[in-house]
């Protein structure tokens, strides 16, 4: 199946310069976005600066199937080892998509 990956680099930056605004404007261009690749035919995924405090809002994109959350995880895992910060992570995840 064709994949594209959306990039939510400005969707963090926005978060990082505590614009609200610019957050939900990013957030909301996303869901557009994997809404209307996925009406397209094509595999979702998604990725660039998130992390434990904004990947909720983006795993909670139903379209959106893959993250691409490593360099983060692998930062964290130094230091709180990589089995603590996947299962938080995957424990954040879940929760956005209400699985827990």
């Amino acid at each position: 199946m064709p994949v594209v990956e959306l990039h939510t680099g400005a969707y963090h930056d926005a978060g990082l310069a505590g614009d609200e605004a610019g957050v939900a404007r990013q957030l909301e261009a996303l869901r557009k976005g994997a809404k209307e690749a996925a009406s397209l035919g094509l595999e979702v995924h998604a990725g660039h600066g998130l992390t434990y405090t904004n990947v909720g809002a983006i795993a909670a994109i139903p379209e959106i199937v893959e993250l691409q959350i490593g360099h983060f995880l692998i930062g964290e895992a130094v230091f709180t080892g990589l089995d603590i910060a996947v299962k938080q992570m995957r424990a954040i995840m879940d929760r956005a998509r209400g699985m827990s």
